[in-house]
């Protein structure tokens, strides 16, 4: 079997994951594990690899991903205590009273709950926050709540580049570094992008503004004041810690300083924060088995997937040698494929490409397809032209994040325009040039900073 029928089996091995994970057939773990496994027999029977070759190769993935694997469950699991314990809560309310019915303060106000919510990294739970919290307030102030999603997704889009994040664990485990390490080289961006973030809000708030939006603005004036109920639960939370609270604050800010001091690897802050978190806020062993239960769901569903992708990984990235020499790797193959075609001129300037591509294609690319399927093409394509494997990481990262939560393929989104009671059509209509402006922005200040060539 040559190189060439090796590329193309590649090739048909990520369409038909893409298309499973499309159409919504299995997990993404599932098909991470069966296809590879497809692949690997038909090269073994084509006497590309022999059975030993794959197990080494799988062996040789799992060690890429495991890191990665136990710093999300320990980083969902420290996230998911201080959200029981109360911590952002005490945060949000304090926020909240500064706002009143100023509308720019509105929507500023969105963006710094949409950023300390999703600290954790998690789509689904910083939409269960901000929506719910902020949407009463949109309707009440006639403000679109496509307005809210459209500051809520951009704010998110930023914090997404944290290490325990998905895109950043993701392209981490393709690169076979830490997670910490990749984002001590986005923290410049992810900076900028904080404040991108926040003058963007302020911009919707001036347009919102404009459209007469406001307790006493002209839409107010010509449609009446909107009548909320605002009754709050009657059962009280039996989880929250208020008294706890400054422990909790400062039990985070020294987790994180952990993190980016980067002596240890990513996932031992989180595991020592863990371990505090849970002893002060929940003793007793009854209590911890149940709040560890409470986020056992979403930990295992991540940690199965990235398992899963250490099968992918294995067999189509990494190499193995044989009677002293090494054999191409599956997307080597598929790269070399891919270089007869593409222009040379083209290809000297990939990170750029990608960077300006990243946006309308992660309308048709899931997370783990994205970064599992295409960044190991892209990475070797661009080691044909020259181009290391760091800033077509970088550039395929910061790009595809901001378009994260507009993007149907991702579940969150989903959840996300549903609380808001927003069409999927419209939330993509409003937000989209937004997004992809937005981007390009965070692309030119990584080539500025030098972090991504021209």
């Amino acid at each position: 079997m040559n190189e060439a029928i090796v590329g193309i089996l590649g090739f048909l091995c990520i369409i038909a994951i893409v298309v499973t994970l499309f159409k919504s057939k299995t997990l993404p773990s599932i098909a991470f594990i069966v296809f590879p496994t497809i692949l690997a027999v038909a090269l073994v029977l084509g006497g590309y690899y022999t059975v030993d070759n794959v197990a080494a190769l799988i062996k040789s993935g799992f060690g890429s991903t495991a890191p990665t694997a136990a710093l999300f469950v320990f980083s969902v699991l420290y996230f998911g205590i201080m959200t029981d314990a109360g911590m952002f809560d005490v945060i949000i309310g304090k926020l909240m009273k500064l706002v009143g019915g100023n509308v720019i303060g509105v929507t500023v106000m969105t963006c710094v709950i949409a950023l300390i919510g999703h600290l954790d990294g998690g789509g689904a739970s910083t939409f269960c926050i901000v929506v719910p919290a902020m949407l009463p307030v949109y309707k009440k102030m006639h403000m679109r709540p496509t307005s809210l999603l459209q500051v809520s997704v951009l704010a998110m889009g930023v914090l997404n580049l944290m290490p325990w994040a998905g895109p950043t664990m993701r392209a981490a485990s393709v690169l076979g570094v830490e997670a910490g390490q990749l984002w001590n080289t986005l923290i410049p961006i992810q900076i900028f992008g904080v404040i991108l973030a926040l003058a963007h809000a302020v911009v919707v708030g001036i347009l919102e503004q404009k459209r007469g939006a406001g307790l006493n603005g002209k839409l107010a004036q010509t449609e009446g004041q909107v009548v909320l109920d605002e009754s709050e639960a009657a059962a009280h939370n039996e989880l929250a810690r208020p008294k706890l609270f400054a422990f909790n604050i400062a039990l985070t800010v020294a987790v994180i300083a952990l993190l980016i001091w980067d002596v240890f690897p990513s996932y031992v802050p989180f595991m020592l924060g863990v371990a505090a978190a849970i002893l002060v806020n929940y003793p007793g062993a009854k209590m911890q088995k149940k709040i560890i239960n409470s986020h056992a769901g979403p930990a295992l569903m991540m940690c199965s997937t990235l398992m899963g992708a250490a099968v992918l990984m294995g067999v189509l990235v990494k190499s193995v040698s044989a009677d002293g020499a090494e054999i191409a790797s599956v997307v080597t193959c598929m790269a070399d494929l891919i270089k007869l075609v593409l222009p040379a001129a083209l290809g000297r300037h990939l990170p750029l490409v990608i960077g300006i591509l990243s946006v309308p294609l992660a309308l048709a690319f899931d997370t783990d397809s994205y970064f599992y399927g295409m960044l190991p093409v892209m990475i070797g394509i661009g080691e044909g032209f020259g181009i290391g494997a760091l800033p077509i990481a970088v550039a395929m990262v910061v790009c595809r994040n901001c378009a994260t939560f507009i993007s149907p393929m991702v579940p969150a989104t989903l959840l996300g325009v549903g609380l808001a009671d927003v069409d999927i059509k419209d939330h993509i209509k409003n937000s989209f040039l937004w997004v992809w402006g937005f981007s390009i922005l965070c692309m030119i200040f990584a080539i500025f900073m030098g972090i991504m060539p021209l």
